[in-house]
């Protein structure tokens, strides 16, 4: 079976297979990302502004925060998803997915 390259050179899913686990929600994924990208867009006419540095980090605290629940969203929907349709088609296909899992934990949380 061959797959599809995704970003930064991770496997995607094989033409024709099911779709990713976010397909769900994939509309509130993209409408939290769309607001992150204005909030950014702020943050950065607030430094070409010269606003107070308070001012500044806390609006990234806020970007950051925004990005971090798309990032638990999308964790959430590969556990319900991927990793548990796995885990009921192949022991050692759920297997793998945990693994999966684990380095995408690690990756999020930089461990």
């Amino acid at each position: 079976m061959t797959t599809v390259s995704g970003p930064a050179g991770t496997p995607d899913r094989a033409p024709g297979a099911a779709p990713h686990g976010y397909a769900e929600h994939k509309s509130d994924h993209l409408a939290r990302l769309h607001k992150v990208e204005g909030q950014v867009r702020g943050v950065t006419r607030m430094v070409d502004d010269d606003r107070y540095c308070v001012d500044v980090l806390t609006q990234i605290s806020a970007v950051t925060r925004a990005l971090q629940e798309v990032a638990l969203g999308l964790l959430d929907d590969h556990v319900r998803h991927c990793v548990t349709d796995a885990a009921r088609s192949d022991p050692d296909a759920g297997e793998a997915k945990l693994g999966e899992l684990a380095l995408a934990l690690r990756r999020t949380l930089r461990l």
